[in-house]
This record gives C-alpha cells, structure tokens and sequence, in this order.
C-alpha cells in the first residue's frame, strides 16, 4: 500500500466528481483521517503536500503527535468530544467538528478564550436512527444557533454529519442532502456557517454532488485500520 499513491487516487476522483458537478475543485478539501494509524503515516502524507488531517481521539493526536514537527499541519478533532477534555482538545486541535451541544461550545469557547484563540468549530448533525451515532438531534439545532452568537472565543464555520453505517453510495445521499438543507438555514442566522463536513471513503463522491466542502477520507488512504485487541 502506497499512501502517496491513495492520495493521489483520491484527489483525482474528487476532481472526477468536482465536473461532475460543475464545482470547481477549490471548493471541496481532503481531509485525511489518521485515526488508529501511527504517526509514521501522517508524516508520509504530510510530505505528500497533504495539509489537513482528522483524528477521533483527544488522548490519540496528544500521544502521537509528541514526537511529530510538521509546520501548517491542520489537525481537525471529528470524534465525540468530552466535556473534561475540552481544555486539551482546544489546544492541539486547529478546529473542532463534533460540537453536539451548547454545554460543550461553552467550554470549548472557555478555553479557547484562556488560549487567546479564536477556535473554528462545526455542529455534528445526528441524521441518522443508530444509537451508535453523536450528534445533535436537527430539531435542536435551531437553540443552538441561538446562543453561539454570545460566544466570543469559538467560530462556527459549518456543519457535519456521518450517515447510518449501511448506507452505501446513492443511499447516503439524502442524508447528504439534508445537512445541506440545514447549512442553508443556520446560514442564515449565522453567516459564517458556510462549510459542510460530510462525505467518507465509501462514499464522498456522491457528498460532493451534494455539495459538500470537506471529505473526511481515512481508508481510502491509510488503508484498513487496526484496532487494539482488547
């Protein structure tokens, strides 16, 4: 396995699905999703010229990037976040895009503000039934949106979602969609929410058609992911 090879695959099937469209490719970003691979790989697609990575874990990107130095790496947070962790994601994350609640933008913006940041942040959307999935239930995004505004510190850029496990392809793409649809009404209360986070390696060229700005491709990539046995 080739992860300069991979990445290469993806992007030209990002632009593939880019004139599909009619959208140029500046409009979308690979996100390489690095979860559960070592720092090793990271640091064959930095020198690749990928840039923006996604990790799950606060406690996995704090261990394994101790002995990394990668300037301009841009190192986005895509799991659940804790409320104890908020602290630690804020400091070595460029961006949070799991926000599923005001208790967690509080904090995140708490300690954003003691950092002397201004951190970006995206809402998870929960579109899916499977208990399985974090996110916001879409009818509560709307309090949400409310509140945001009194937070100095933190960002909202956009919004993300991941769609049930057993969508493949075309049946992702109403879940696609939809998102899109709530992108345009909370765009409208809050204009900085212009990003849409949706899109995986299975099936980020049907997100795109559907507009979205950022795939979060890992095992297109980084190959199959190893889990610890327990």
């Amino acid at each position: 396995m080739s992860i300069v090879k991979n990445l290469a695959r993806v992007r030209e099937q990002i632009s593939a699905a880019c004139a599909k469209t009619g959208r140029k490719e500046s409009e979308v970003a690979l996100m390489a999703v690095s979860k559960t691979h070592p720092a090793a790989a990271v640091e064959e697609a930095y020198a690749a010229g990928q840039r923006l990575f996604g990790e799950n874990r606060v406690q996995e990107w704090e261990a394994k990037s101790a002995g990394l130095s990668l300037p301009d790496l841009d190192m986005h947070l895509i799991g659940p976040l804790q409320s104890n962790k908020t602290n630690k994601a804020a400091a070595i994350f460029q961006a949070i895009e799991a926000v599923d609640s005001l208790k967690i933008a509080q904090r995140l913006d708490k300690a954003a503000a003691e950092l002397g940041k201004k951190l970006p942040i995206l809402i998870e959307v929960k579109l899916s039934h499977e208990e399985s999935k974090h996110g916001l239930a879409p009818e509560d995004l709307p309090a949400l949106l409310e509140a945001l505004p009194t937070l100095g510190s933190i960002v909202p850029v956009g919004l993300m979602t991941v769609p049930p496990l057993d969508a493949q392809q075309e049946a992702a793409r109403p879940y696609f969609r939809r998102l899109r649809e709530l992108r345009d009404q909370a765009q409208a209360k809050i204009a900085s929410i212009t990003q849409l986070s949706m899109g995986m390696s299975h099936d980020y060229t049907v997100a795109i058609e559907e507009g979205s700005t950022c795939v979060r491709v890992g095992t297109a990539i980084f190959g199959k992911r190893e889990y610890p046995q327990p």
